[in-house]
């Protein structure tokens, strides 16, 4: 079972990301089809920012995880665009925070997302 970090993560990757055709991953795929060496990268750095940002998060984990996801691939929304719920400037630091990850590209192959 997914923690709340890493489905805010995963649903943000999937909603975000379009296929060949365009059309957002979420419309045929859900996290099972997730490759493994992709869901173990995930869970990685997902593991690792939560870790090392614990107390900005909050409890906040499945927020967390989905601006992680929007946030580290440059989307225009994440972290720095909610300080309302990311209070005494903890926006600005997951925000910098998120940065120093590197962009991630999903893609399908032989029915399963890769990354």
């Amino acid at each position: 079972m997914l923690d709340k970090f890493m489905k805010g993560y995963i649903t943000a990757a999937l909603w975000s990301t379009t296929d060949e055709a365009d059309q957002p991953l979420d419309k045929k795929y859900i996290w099972t089809d997730i490759s493994v060496g992709c869901y173990e990268r995930m869970a990685t750095d997902c593991n690792k920012f939560l870790r090392e940002n614990e107390k900005d998060i909050d409890g906040e984990d499945e927020q967390a995880g989905h601006d992680f996801w929007l946030t580290r691939n440059h989307h225009g929304a994440g972290f720095w665009d909610s300080p309302e719920a990311w209070q005494n400037g903890a926006h600005r630091r997951l925000t910098d925070a998120a940065h120093e990850y590197p962009e991630v590209h999903l893609y399908i192959a032989d029915g399963l997302i890769h990354s």
